[in-house]
């Protein structure tokens, strides 16, 4: 999201850092320079104003012309003045009642059903764990009711409807009932839309918050939407006093500013994020997280939330006995990868650590990491476990096997018996010797 901006923020910070002082002159050029490239993302000409004027009272002051690095100390206003605008700490959702009633609402092709599932799937995971109903309470649309079966199918979610009803609010009223019967953690509603606001799905969506008063009621806004988005999340706020926002599809527009304009405009919380199609591409809103990627500094704070979910403890204590009696094996490094997979594609999580992003050939990294995949799955049982030795011929094999060359069979092999060594010479206590950790983390590295 937000390519033309990162890129445009990233030059001027790759500049900025290479001047040993920063002037007056150079300082309203480089905001002149923040200020068009946030109007050319679609930020809020209002936000950008007021943005901007923070920025230049900061930046004029002793902090920057007596810091020894200006130039990042002035990228270091603007990153944290993006994080301000975008409401400075990480919301969280109130789930305190049982059922918390979640409802959705926004305007036709913002995303709400497939924001509903997604949500519903995230909230069934860790750390949130919730037992989750859905409503099909969209029955505007056509398609609505059945799209919502079909994806709540695939993540094993209760879905509540009612065939043949016309009444978004009995199906809404229903749906809670069974959520208090059958102890329901959350309950999401999915509410049906408009190609613009009218008055009668405002007062649809005023009736269904009567029925089912909800605990969360998040504006769902789509990246593409452009300032319209900003005027709509105001009315929708005035009319249903919305808890927070959900942004969708920010992964398919560079121009999504306006999104990030929602906040300050409406001073509710930016909560969830849309950031693919995939089912699990929702991921809670993070300020620092979204000025970390706006200004080309990486993703730590989702690369981290990621890895918690995808690793169990046990399975990282597991692991580091195996590494510490040098018996860490082809099956394990299988396993850990499999791991990895699941937090996203091996490029996704390249790009979320810092400095990354800018690496040209990202692509030969994961065509690497999917070759040495390859590599192993084509070995037998025995061989990954390391029970037998892997001689000339079955490294052949292997080759032919998972259609790579002898030669980066050999690479692999080497270099895993290359850390098996390093593992050996660690210390039962690694920490007592720093030189050993320290040959072990340059390999690694």
């Amino acid at each position: 999201m937000l390519g033309t901006l990162t890129e445009k923020l990233r030059a001027l910070t790759s500049r900025l850092s290479a001047q040993k002082s920063l002037t007056e002159d150079n300082i309203a050029e480089a905001v002149r320079e923040v200020r068009l490239a946030l109007l050319d993302a679609d930020v809020n000409f209002t936000v950008v104003s007021q943005f901007i004027k923070r920025v230049k009272e900061k930046s004029v002051g002793d902090r920057v012309f007596k810091s020894v690095s200006p130039g990042q100390q002035f990228i270091e206003i603007v990153h944290e003045e993006l994080v301000q605008l975008m409401g400075s700490d990480d919301a969280t959702l109130h789930l305190e009642k049982k059922p918390s009633v979640i409802m959705l609402c926004g305007l036709q092709g913002s995303g709400k059903t497939t924001t509903s599932a997604k949500l519903a799937h995230l909230l069934q995971k860790k750390p949130y764990e919730k037992k989750v109903l859905v409503a099909a309470c969209d029955l505007a649309r056509l398609a609505a009711v059945e799209q919502l079966k079909t994806l709540c199918a695939s993540i094993n979610t209760p879905l509540f409807a009612l065939e043949g009803c016309t009444s978004p609010v009995q199906v809404a009223k229903e749906a809670l009932d069974k959520a208090v019967r059958e102890g329901f953690d959350v309950l999401i509603v999915d509410t049906a839309g408009r190609l613009h606001i009218d008055e009668e799905l405002m007062q649809q969506l005023v009736e269904i918050k009567r029925a089912v008063n909800p605990t969360e009621i998040l504006f769902v806004a789509s990246a593409h939407a452009g300032q319209d988005a900003i005027s709509t999340a105001k009315a929708f706020d005035e009319k249903m006093a919305i808890t927070g926002t959900i942004l969708t599809m920010l992964d398919g527009s560079s121009r999504s500013g306006s999104a990030i304009s929602i906040r300050e405009v409406t001073q509710k919380p930016l909560k969830f994020e849309g950031i693919g199609e995939k089912i699990g591409d929702l991921q809670p809103f993070s300020p620092k997280s979204m000025a970390d990627r706006i200004l080309g500094m990486g993703d730590i704070v989702n690369l981290v939330r990621k890895a918690k979910e995808a690793f169990q403890d046990n399975e990282e204590k597991e692991l580091e006995k195996k590494i510490l009696k040098a018996t860490f094996t082809y099956a394990d490094y299988l396993k850990q990868m499999s791991k990895i997979k699941q937090m996203g594609s091996f490029k996704s999580l390249l790009q979320m650590i810092p400095g990354m992003p800018q690496i040209p050939k990202l692509d030969q990294s994961e065509k690497e990491f999917n070759q040495i995949e390859a590599i192993i799955l084509s070995m037998t049982p025995q061989e990954r476990n390391g029970r037998v030795e892997l001689i000339p011929s079955r490294r052949w094999r292997i080759a032919k096997g998972s259609g790579t060359s002898v030669d980066s069979v050999n690479r692999l092999i080497k270099g895993f018996k290359k850390m098996k060594d390093l593992m050996k010479n660690l210390p039962k206590n690694p920490l007592q010797n720093p030189s050993s950790l320290k040959k072990f983390s340059d390999f690694l590295g």
